[in-house]
């Protein structure tokens, strides 16, 4: 009977040493479906804020002033008026979802972003970090990362052609 009793008890604690806790990190969550469709929209430049909470706070290269939902779209709206063509793809999109210490549900992304500037037609492609925040199943808070030089430089360097091209039309007094 004693031999019965403890190998019931070895069973009983061989199960509970199996059994696996809530997931912390997976790469297939409703979220990370969230964030592709939210990619998938960027590309096709179409502007939902739905899966978003009204609350919800995007940092783009910064820590502070954040952008509400509908300033992030609006963003985009005014950026896009810079390319000819532009957005996500490739094969190195990689996303994770993590379940931090905290208890606060997290999805990572790495992309390659690739645009066509409308004004020379220079391609310019970026690395791009996103993360998101989720809360019941909305996004709180968005943060994105990346280099933006090659871009500014690029802009500017069309503004000055403009402007020298402005000032060589200009009649002489």
């Amino acid at each position: 009977m004693k031999k019965v009793i403890f190998l019931c008890a070895i069973a009983v604690l061989a199960f509970s040493a199996c059994q696996q806790g809530p997931v912390r990190y997976t790469q297939d969550s409703p979220e990370i479906n969230t964030v592709k469709k939210l990619i998938s929209n960027y590309n096709s430049k179409t502007y939902d804020t739905s899966m978003y909470a009204d609350t919800s706070k995007t940092y783009y290269n910064t820590i502070n002033n954040p952008m509400s939902p509908s300033e992030a779209m609006d963003y985009h709206k005014q950026s896009d008026q810079n390319y000819a063509s532009r957005g996500f793809g490739g094969d190195n999109m990689e996303y994770e979802m993590v379940v931090t210490d905290d208890g606060e549900t997290w999805v990572n992304c790495w992309l390659g972003w690739k645009g066509t500037l409308a004004a020379n037609n220079k391609d310019i492609y970026i690395p791009i970090h996103l993360t998101y925040q989720f809360v019941d199943g909305k996004i709180v808070r968005e943060h994105g990362y990346w280099d933006p030089s090659e871009i500014v430089m690029e802009l500017q360097k069309i503004e000055a052609e403009a402007k020298m091209a402005e000032e060589e039309m200009e009649p002489m007094e």
